[in-house]
């Protein structure tokens, strides 16, 4: 017999593959969502990362404005998706820092999403 725990998420999470940069001191990764939603995104890495670490990121909308949303993130939980060495990290951040205006667009993205007849969830 398998207990259900109540959901802990406050938004649901959209999975779609967005372009983002991670921004570093010294060094910048290009790499992709996996999920998102209005306050955090999971996306997959080969850098390790600290809990609670500050990110800079740079989210692309595909949009007819081909928004750039830039945001500060706190790195939330990090595992390894296999149990390879070389194996690439999971990486779920909430998003500490965002303007209005691209909250906005992230939030109407989002939206467009949820209410798109042609997204459909795997």
């Amino acid at each position: 017999m398998r207990l259900k725990l109540p959901e802990r998420r406050r938004f649901i999470r959209i999975e779609v593959p967005l372009r983002m940069t991670i921004k570093g001191e010294k060094w910048t990764e290009e790499t992709k969502t996996k999920n998102i939603s209005p306050i955090g995104m999971r996306f997959e890495t080969h850098r390790e990362f600290e809990k609670s670490e500050i990110l800079e990121l740079t989210v692309y909308l595909p949009s007819s404005e081909n928004a750039l949303i830039n945001v500060r993130a706190r790195v939330i939980w990090q595992s390894k998706t296999s149990l390879e060495d070389n194996a690439p990290y999971d990486v779920g951040i909430e998003i500490i820092e965002i303007e209005e205006s691209s909250r906005n667009a992230l939030l109407k993205y989002l939206c467009d999403l949820l209410y798109d007849s042609s997204y459909h969830s795997e």
